[in-house]
């Protein structure tokens, strides 16, 4: 396994991915409305977008999605392979929404302290999909 990602990089990662995607998009919603909001973010369908962008980006970019390029990290499966479709819905899906939504956020919390305090660096969802997160440099 290469050097594992900490919480911090790991959380800058994913906030650049969604101001990536988010403001443009609220941006080109306040020119369509009139109205700038942030309230779309919470819909069905923004959700169901975001988790098929998140499941399908890194199997086509090997390991990689916007903020993770940015970051220089990347997701990998465990065997150093690159990820497949079906462990990204594994970890995506199974291991990050549904754990998450039957959890009531519970899992998503423990796997916070899991990267924070584990030497691997792995959360839940990691564990479902056999993937950790590494440096770029160190694959």
């Amino acid at each position: 396994m290469g050097q594992a990602v900490g919480f911090g990089r790991r959380f800058a990662a994913d906030f650049l991915d969604s101001i990536i995607f988010i403001v443009p998009i609220a941006i080109f919603l306040y020119f369509l409305t009139g109205k700038f909001s942030f309230e779309w973010t919470n819909s069905f369908l923004w959700n169901i977008i975001y988790a098929i962008y998140l499941t399908i980006v890194p199997v086509l970019w090997k390991g990689f999605i916007i903020g993770k390029r940015i970051c220089n990290i990347r997701i990998k499966q465990i065997d150093e392979s690159q990820v497949d479709l079906y462990h990204m819905f594994l970890r995506e899906i199974v291991g990050k929404i549904l754990l998450s939504y039957v959890t009531f956020g519970v899992a998503t919390i423990v796997s916070i302290f899991m990267v924070i305090f584990r030497e691997d660096k792995r959360a839940i969802h990691d564990f479902i999909a056999g993937t950790y997160v590494a440096y770029e440099d160190s694959i």
